[in-house]
């Protein structure tokens, strides 16, 4: 059967009789209906009322859905698999899959921090910081945590251990107060964003955050919680340390600008001292700083640089530094105030010991290999290094070969 000329009706007239001849011989198609202006295509169904609601309604909705029906819900069509693989969907069912069992001698972990206080081990899990008794040995934890302080509704981000308190600081922006022996705790809200870093001292906490403050604040009867100086820091703050002396504190920002990312504040006033170092590079952040004495401090950060700085002898260059040698951002730094040096690197989990009296690291342990997680913290004793990763606490025995 030809084709029908250009022009041409297989029925012989427009609309008559009941179906005319489809052209390619197959069943006829109905006639369209008579004054609708006479377009003979089939017009299209209505967009179903699913797609009316606005779009952070149809999240709301699909935020009580589990991973399976999550996975169901995409196979429906195109704009409902770009739908259910928004990030704010996955992240809560993610953090559930990454907080679960024990590996190694800790549970997975998510950018972790710790603090080791005679034999507990005081770790943060998720919103939650659990205190794990030390095996007699040292070499391990016991299964199960002796205490759970919760208080967040984020993660923690990073904590201190003080006198019998502890101080964490939270994505939820604030900061939650407990004491470990009762059942005394205090939460304020302390930022527009979360809480990078926390320190605490002589009654005064001082706290860091990507909103680009620092703020110093009361925990003295009848007044805590005040905030008593916010410092515009004109960069996010990645790390705080208050001075041994009480009367200052620096903070470690992204260096995303043009100023030092190392500067050293008054407690009392809240107004800058100076700044430290004149040589960093754009984004050279500091992620950790620690004070050996109230002139000396330790930095490291994004640059790959451990820097060692004497306050007393000079503000504008460091009195000596060590490079990574594989190149890595350092997450962490802890030093025995005498001549060790731990940090912990970007890749692979790798630990290093320095000796201040030598140019080259002394001794370097991988950890992580072969998958890749940084060092997020280190704490050591006199017999054993503690290294938190992304999934597993790992624990280092000096006293055997």
């Amino acid at each position: 059967m030809a084709w029908p000329p250009p022009g041409s009706s297989s029925s012989g007239s427009r609309g008559g009789g009941a179906g005319a001849a489809a052209p390619w011989g197959g069943r006829a198609a109905p006639d369209p209906p008579q004054g609708g202006g006479g377009d003979s295509r089939a017009r299209l169904p209505p967009p179903p009322p699913l797609w009316a609601l606005p779009e952070e309604l149809l999240l709301l909705i699909c935020s009580y859905l589990d991973a399976q029906a999550l996975g169901r819900l995409a196979q429906v069509c195109r704009r409902l698999r770009f739908l259910s693989s928004r990030d704010v969907l996955w992240r809560r069912i993610a953090r559930g899959c990454l907080n679960s069992g024990f590996t190694q001698l800790g549970t997975d972990l998510l950018m972790p921090w710790m603090e080791l206080d005679g034999e507990y081990l005081y770790l943060s899990q998720a919103e939650n910081i659990q205190a794990y008794q030390l095996c007699a040995e040292g070499t391990g934890l016991q299964r199960h945590p002796q205490a759970i302080f919760s208080g967040h509704q984020e993660d923690v981000c990073r904590f201190v251990l003080v006198n019998s308190h502890i101080v964490s600081g939270g994505g939820d922006g604030s900061i939650v107060l407990h004491k470990l022996h009762g059942s005394y705790s205090i939460k304020f809200s302390a930022h527009e964003q979360e809480v990078n870093c926390v320190d605490f001292q002589g009654g005064l906490v001082v706290s860091g955050s990507r909103d680009r403050t620092a703020k110093v604040w009361s925990l003295s009867a009848g007044r805590v919680g005040q905030c008593l100086h916010t410092v515009q820091t004109e960069d996010r703050v990645w790390s705080i340390a208050i001075s041994p002396l009480l009367s200052s504190f620096v903070t470690g920002t992204a260096c995303c600008g043009h100023i030092s990312p190392l500067r050293i504040w008054d407690l009392e006033s809240g107004q800058l001292l100076t700044c430290l170092g004149t040589d960093f590079h754009r984004g050279a952040g500091v992620l950790d700083v620690f004070y050996e004495t109230p002139s000396l401090l330790l930095s490291c950060g994004y640059d790959t640089y451990i820097r060692y700085w004497d306050i007393r002898t000079s503000t504008r260059k460091c009195v000596q530094e060590w490079e990574e040698p594989h190149d890595s951002a350092l997450y962490c730094i802890r030093s025995d105030k005498n001549h060790m040096i731990a940090s912990g690197s970007s890749y692979y989990g790798v630990v290093r010991l320095w000796d201040k009296r030598q140019t080259r690291c002394l001794q370097s342990f991988h950890l992580s290999s072969p998958t890749s997680s940084p060092v997020y913290c280190l704490r050591f004793s006199t017999t054993h290094l503690y290294a938190a990763l992304a999934s597993a606490l790992h624990v280092l025995d000096f006293t055997t070969s």
